[in-house]
């Protein structure tokens, strides 16, 4: 793997940017890092099993609030093996929720890694061994395309991931799960560390495992 890039944005209308606690420095002052943030730091995670980063760099010239609260932002995420990842995070552009994960031989690319396009479906392309054709005209082979379908949208199949984990403590004393504290945990550390980029004028911060 090469690189990830990711993208969620969304233009948040005039009552969010004013009165929403995501844009209050006394509720939430991540704003959208802590925001749409999340999601692209937990997708870059995802793609590469989870491998915390060995620094972050956040991009100059984030937007910020009158109140100093971040409403857009990014930054790039390094491995010591070359791995490079970028994602983009905003309140004030169009609806956008871009995955993308580029290898030596293939490119996956999902275009609504959120809130998918439609409850029950999620689509995705996958390009493999791409290369011009001829006389530079096109690809050969063009990227497939795929759709994973579902009965159940993912807000549902959240409530009864977590109803089965405490149903299996309950009735067969089973063990706290350590999943998903664990992700949640590095997702955490990484935003952190792009936080403290921002606030050290865009310095290379050394994520802390």
């Amino acid at each position: 793997m090469h690189q990830i890039n990711s993208l969620f944005s969304f233009r948040a209308n005039e009552d969010f940017l004013q009165n929403d606690i995501r844009v209050k420095p006394d509720l939430d002052a991540l704003g959208v890092l802590g925001d749409a943030g999340w999601y692209c730091i937990r997708a870059i995670l995802w793609a590469v099993d989870y491998e915390l980063p060995k620094n972050v760099i956040a991009l100059p010239e984030p937007v910020k609030n009158q109140a100093g609260v971040l409403i857009a932002c990014g930054a790039t995420l390094y491995w010591a093996d070359g791995k490079m990842a970028t994602f983009h995070c905003s309140f004030l552009a169009n609806l956008t929720m871009d995955l993308t994960v580029i290898g030596t031989d293939g490119t996956l690319h999902v275009t609504d890694f959120i809130i998918p396009y439609e409850e029950k479906s999620g689509p995705f392309s996958v390009a493999s061994r791409s290369n011009f054709a001829e006389l530079h005209t096109g690809w050969v082979p063009q990227p497939s395309k795929h759709v994973v379908t579902t009965d159940l949208p993912q807000e549902a199949l959240m409530v009864k991931e977590f109803c089965r984990l405490v149903q299996g403590i309950r009735d067969a004393g089973a063990k706290p799960e350590g999943k998903w504290p664990a992700i949640t945990r590095k997702t955490q550390v990484v935003m952190d560390a792009v936080k403290t980029s921002i606030d050290k004028g865009f310095e290379s911060v050394d994520v802390v495992s």
